[in-house]
């Protein structure tokens, strides 16, 4: 008999667990201005993928603020993590590769199939599909590749997708990348997470065209 697949809950609720432990121990005021994010009667207000979040102080409870559901497990996580991470660091205004984030290289592996695969297997031969996709998640067109637009998924967590089409000569390929400052905000195991959500949702809006 095969073991019955774990729930999100199973997987990750330990992670969730430590992390609404340690978010009472944050200075409300202070990790606001380093996360750059509002916070008012006892409530943090974090956009994250065009959808504002409600985060409390001090039970970690995160919902969302236009019908006061419950988040998903790893939205919770990403926004607990992003909270006790945040040190206020700038931008760096340049971009990395997964592999050079720290311990970033033995992830790589993973990373490029939850992320680079995916989106080279799908938008390699349609450019046009990629830019509407991207276009309708709020992105901001860049110069690189044959297409590529940076998404600004948390206040100070910024992600790109570059886009190279296939030819006679090469095979399609796509990489998302990261602002050199972004480790300062989120830890490299949740930033893979973030890579594939940016993928899936690129993916999705492509098929709701």
């Amino acid at each position: 008999m095969q073991p019955k697949p774990r729930s999100p809950e199973e997987t990750y609720g330990p992670a969730l667990e430590k992390a609404q432990r340690e978010f009472p121990g944050l200075d409300p005021t202070d990790t606001a201005a380093r996360a750059g994010v509002a916070y008012e009667d006892g409530t943090y207000k974090v956009p994250f993928f065009g959808t504002r979040y409600l985060v409390r102080w001090p039970t970690g409870i995160v919902t969302r603020a236009a019908d006061q559901q419950e988040a998903d497990i790893a939205t919770r996580i990403l926004l607990l993590h992003y909270l006790l991470t945040a040190d206020g660091a700038p931008l760096a205004d340049k971009w990395i590769a997964f592999r050079n984030l720290p311990g970033g290289l033995g992830y790589d592996a993973a990373f490029q199939g939850r992320a680079n695969l995916r989106l080279a297997h799908a938008f390699g031969k349609d450019l046009t599909a990629f830019e509407a996709a991207a276009g309708s998640l709020g992105s901001e067109r860049l110069d690189f590749g044959d297409a590529s637009f940076s998404f600004r998924l948390l206040p100070r967590v910024w992600l790109a997708v570059v886009l190279y089409l296939a030819d006679e000569e090469f095979s399609a390929s796509a990489n998302v990348l990261f602002d050199g400052a972004v480790s300062h905000y989120l830890p490299t195991e949740d930033l893979a997470v973030l890579g594939g959500m940016l993928a899936g949702r690129l993916l999705k809006a492509a098929r709701s065209k």
